[in-house]
């Protein structure tokens, strides 16, 4: 048998057991033993998770619904500023009496324990490229510096060269219809 190691995360429902019928809400807050996420945005070792649970003793076990929010700090995707995300996740989970069940989960020594449940939950939910706004133009490729603080700047594109042939083209087009109008404002005149 396992030691069983008393964490925030882990719900004493031995009121709950075998009592069909019976359901229980509890709010907790819940301390972030380490990071949940990685790459650019996760929720940080030390802040706090808040958790609105409803237990629901069935017969195959305990039934536990949660709503969990909390905030996601790391850097947009785009500009690299530091950002601030909320979360927000919900699940629902069986914990079963005994392991002959074809549950994944099990109530143990009279407590469910939903720190797995929580830390896949947050992490599925985190962006893979979070961005500030949606809109956010990113950073130049040239300068480096936010787009966003230099909205009278336009972006400087170089021309693919494979359209050099065509650039040319337009170029004479555009010259020869400078000398038509030349022409036409001559004759006018005259």
């Amino acid at each position: 048998m396992t030691k069983f190691k008393k964490t925030p995360y882990k719900v004493d429902v031995r009121d709950l057991i075998n009592r069909p019928g019976i359901q229980h809400e509890r709010r907790l807050d819940l301390l972030v033993p380490e990071d949940l996420g990685e790459g650019l945005v996760a929720v940080k070792a030390g802040s706090t998770l808040e958790a609105d649970l409803r237990l629901e003793a069935i017969h195959e076990g305990i039934l536990v619904t949660a709503d969990v929010s909390g905030t996601a700090s790391g850097m947009c995707g785009r500009c690299l500023i530091d950002i601030d995300l909320p979360v927000q996740v919900e699940f629902q989970e069986l914990f079963a009496y005994s392991s002959d069940e074809a549950f994944e989960f099990e109530v143990q020594d009279d407590h469910v324990d939903l720190e797995p449940l929580i830390r896949d939950a947050v992490v599925l939910s985190l962006p893979f490229q979070p961005v500030c706004r949606p809109d956010c133009p990113g950073l130049d490729p040239e300068t480096g510096l936010r787009l966003a603080e230099m909205p009278d700047q336009e972006p400087h594109e170089e021309p693919d060269p494979r359209w050099s042939a065509l650039l040319e083209f337009q170029a004479s087009t555009d010259i020869s219809r400078g000398e038509d109008t030349h022409a036409e404002t001559d004759r006018e005149e005259k």
